[in-house]
């Protein structure tokens, strides 16, 4: 299933023409804005799941162009992401004068939930001095909450996956700050259910901007797999429902500037389309 948010962070189910409006199914949603719909969503998806699908069967389809797609995320107790999960990428910021330090070992990094932007959204560039650059990343999307998870029950609690570009500003200092500027993380264009990808860790990850493909790898070498990133993550910070994971960046990563168009597409979720506006250098 792949589940979208649109206009005022209504319901509804991609189909072949279109998607279906499923917001009437959807427990406490009142126009978008009940306390943690979206994380009870998440925790209860199997229990609502059957309502989804029949309203799916009885709806009538939309065109996508009709509405203003949101990020399939809404409001994340926490956005999490993994640094220096890609060999070839720590190789490149290794080439790039990174310092051969803990900086290009693999761990997990917050970013803040305020940096999420959907395909419906433009990333407007701070005026800041430091390349900005791009990450496409597969994200995972947590379904039932955790401590001390066990790698082997990790995937239990993966509801599903969206793409992510993990926005950067190359420089000193804190990694979370650098990567937390409103916009840095544009998430969708949807959400696809954990069961309609056999295999996570086989998936193309290809960015383009301006028709220029910069990034064009495969999850399949990450160097610490998602049940591994899961339950290290989960021994530092209870994860809730609707928190978010980027999986780390591929080799390719390259700066961004005013006018571009960014787009990144994983197999079996789709593409997102980001246009960057900002100040003139």
């Amino acid at each position: 299933m792949k589940i979208v948010l649109f206009d005022d962070n209504r319901v509804g189910v991609l189909t072949e023409q279109g998607f279906c409006d499923v917001t009437s199914v959807v427990p406490q949603h009142q126009n978008g804005y009940a306390a943690n719909f979206w994380a009870r969503l998440c925790s209860n998806f199997e229990k609502v799941r059957p309502k989804i699908d029949a309203a799916v069967q009885k709806g009538e389809s939309r065109p996508l162009d009709r509405v203003r797609l949101r990020s399939p995320v809404l409001n994340p107790t926490k956005v999490l992401a993994a640094a220096s999960n890609y060999g070839s990428h720590v190789d490149e910021m290794r080439d790039r004068g990174a310092p051969d330090s803990w900086l290009l070992d693999f761990d997990v990094f917050l970013k803040a939930p305020s940096s999420i932007i959907g395909p419906g959204d433009t990333l407007s560039l701070p005026d800041v001095t430091g390349e900005i650059h791009h990450e496409s990343e597969l994200a995972v999307v947590i379904g039932k909450g955790g401590k001390n998870i066990p790698e082997s029950e990790a995937m239990d609690h993966v509801l599903g996956y969206t793409i992510a570009i993990d926005v950067t500003l190359r420089g000193k200092g804190d990694r979370s700050r650098r990567k937390s500027y409103d916009g840095f993380t544009p998430l969708g264009p949807c959400m696809v259910t954990a069961d309609e990808i056999k295999d996570p860790h086989g998936l193309s990850v290809k960015l383009w901007v301006n028709g220029d493909l910069r990034q064009d790898a495969n999850t399949g070498d990450m160097l610490v797999k998602i049940p591994a990133i899961i339950a290290y993550a989960s021994n530092v910070m209870t994860l809730n429902p609707g928190d978010l994971i980027s999986t780390g960046s591929p080799p390719g990563v390259g700066e961004i500037h005013p006018g571009d168009r960014m787009v990144a597409e994983i197999d079996g979720i789709g593409r997102l389309e980001i246009p960057v506006a900002g100040k003139k250098k």
